[in-house]
């Protein structure tokens, strides 16, 4: 139970109900238990709202147990007369030590408190210093190899040949490539922490788009096998083309970055009952069965992966997939390799289904 959510109001309510209830059952118990044992039971009611509540309803506790105890339970019952002194020392004890542990309960809770934002602190400062790092080794590198590519071909001191000239064109199309990549999913990950995510959808033939997504990874095409097989009769889809391309995009370029050389990558969809299912089957090394359930998170890297990436990624297909409404689930092959299951709901094109039939 999150109490420590609740308004005060409610607070002082729950306090007071917890007080009235244990006054009455320790009421009919008392000549069993004697008055004294009732003032234990009550400061282990406001050791619980201490550690449950806000300092005001804790004090509230405290003061108010004090008074039922003397008025109910402290002879003469019925009176916040103390007949003896001996009952009077403990009443005032027990209304210094109610008080002083809903203090120190407080100071406690607050201590733990501030601990938690200290660490929360030094660990974001640790996780961008990491991001820092990553991100100049991401972005330096390709912006020295177009530098150096350029100077180059500019270089006219250089006879290149044709050939060697191409190699240089493609290492800076490669270099943007992964430039652009890099800048996509830095504003990507800002519209979703910014929530601001707004859905364009429209009908997208999901054949094309997978197409269009493999045929920006050319620049790899002889480093890996991609293998997409088209369904013919796949229907029309009503999708926001963007978030799709993206959530596709970033899983296949995941994949191209953290397996072996010619490895071979599959893609298939297929519509289950409203949802559109994208599968995506690689036989490369696959993860860490302990960190599968990490790989989402935002910033995250495989212990012991390669350079290069800033973990954000498979963050934004998660962000993106839920903003669409739908899931997305990652597991390992039996015979090595991962597989990225999304699951969207989808409104399917009617003249589609129309012509199938």
């Amino acid at each position: 139970m999150k109490t420590k959510h609740y308004s005060n109001k409610k607070q002082f309510l729950i306090s007071a109900l917890l007080i009235i209830v244990t006054s009455v059952i320790c009421f009919f118990l008392v000549d069993f238990i004697g008055y004294r044992a009732v003032a234990l039971i009550l400061l282990l009611i406001v050791s619980l709202t201490a550690i449950l509540f806000d300092i005001y309803p804790v004090l509230f506790s405290a003061f108010t147990s004090a008074l039922v105890w003397n008025f109910f339970f402290i002879p003469p019952i019925f009176t916040f007369h103390v007949g003896t002194p001996e009952d009077a020392l403990m009443f005032l004890m027990y209304f210094v030590i109610a008080l002083i542990n809903a203090v120190l309960m407080y100071k406690i809770k607050q201590f733990e408190h501030n601990e938690r934002v200290q660490e929360e602190r030094e660990k974001t400062i640790k996780l961008y210093n990491t991001i820092l790092n990553s991100l100049s080794h991401e972005l330096k590198t390709p912006i020295s190899t177009i530098v150096g590519a350029i100077d180059t071909i500019k270089n006219r001191e250089t006879k290149l040949s044709e050939y060697n000239k191409e190699e240089l064109y493609s290492e800076i199309e490669t270099a943007v490539f992964r430039l652009n990549k890099q800048v996509e999913n830095l504003l990507s990950m800002s519209r979703l922490e910014a929530g601001v995510i707004k859905l364009n959808l429209d009908w997208i033939d999901f054949n094309e788009l997978i197409f269009t997504i493999i045929k920006r990874c050319d620049h790899d095409k002889d480093k890996y096998s991609i293998v997409f097989i088209p369904d013919e009769k796949l229907p029309m889809l009503k999708l926001d083309r963007v978030l799709m391309e993206q959530i596709v995009g970033n899983i296949l370029n995941n994949a191209l970055q953290h397996t072996p050389v010619n490895t071979v990558i599959e893609i298939s969809v297929s519509i289950d009952g409203s949802d559109c299912v994208i599968t995506i089957s690689d036989n490369g090394m696959g993860f860490p069965p302990d960190e599968i359930g990490l790989v989402f998170d935002k910033f995250y890297r495989l212990n012991n992966s390669a350079a290069g990436g800033t973990g954000l990624g498979l963050s934004i297909c998660k962000g993106y997939v839920e903003a669409l409404g739908g899931n997305i689930f990652l597991s390992n092959n039996k015979k090595g390799g991962a597989t990225f299951i999304v699951a969207i709901p989808v409104e399917i094109s009617s003249l589609n289904l129309t012509c199938d039939e």
